[in-house]
């Protein structure tokens, strides 16, 4: 990494920080993000749960989706994400999803853990090791093949 990526990488990293400290004041949670895209552009994104009543409203994801509605295109390939902490799986799993290249974080999951956001029983369900926690099991049907049939003879449509 030359130095100016390293000056950009932390400009991106304290900007996340910021974005997270003003959260917390505005009544939301600690935790922002930056998506850079390709051409340069920075998105922002802050935890949103509280605020939308959306579980799904992490800082992260908020920057994917913002950054994704703000160049018109669902692959986000060669962008960077900046997180003010360590994403938590389901960042982690959006952020494959969006086909981003690389992720710098400053915060880790212990800091998270120890302000009261312990992710770490997810990590574990993860792993295997907590299958209790959500079990999940199959039940097919004759109409379970349906939606991907009718998917491979759909002629428009748009891969991903």
């Amino acid at each position: 990494m030359s130095a100016h990526s390293a000056h950009q990488r932390d400009e991106y990293l304290n900007r996340a920080i910021q974005l997270a400290v003003q959260n917390v004041a505005d009544g939301g949670g600690p935790f922002g993000a930056v998506v850079v895209t390709p051409d340069g552009e920075a998105h922002e994104g802050v935890n949103r749960v509280t605020r939308d009543h959306d579980p799904t409203a992490h800082a992260e994801v908020v920057a994917i989706r913002r950054a994704a509605a703000a160049i018109g295109k669902f692959d986000l390939s060669g962008s960077v994400l900046y997180a003010s902490c360590e994403p938590c799986p389901l960042c982690l799993s959006a952020t494959l999803w969006a086909r981003i290249g690389r992720v710098y974080f400053a915060a880790d999951r212990h800091g998270a853990a120890r302000a009261g956001f312990d992710d770490a029983v997810f990590y574990e369900y993860f792993s295997g090791s907590r299958p209790e926690l959500l079990p999940v099991e199959q039940t097919v049907l004759l109409a379970s093949e349906q939606p991907f049939d009718a998917w491979r003879n759909h002629v428009r449509r748009t891969s991903y």
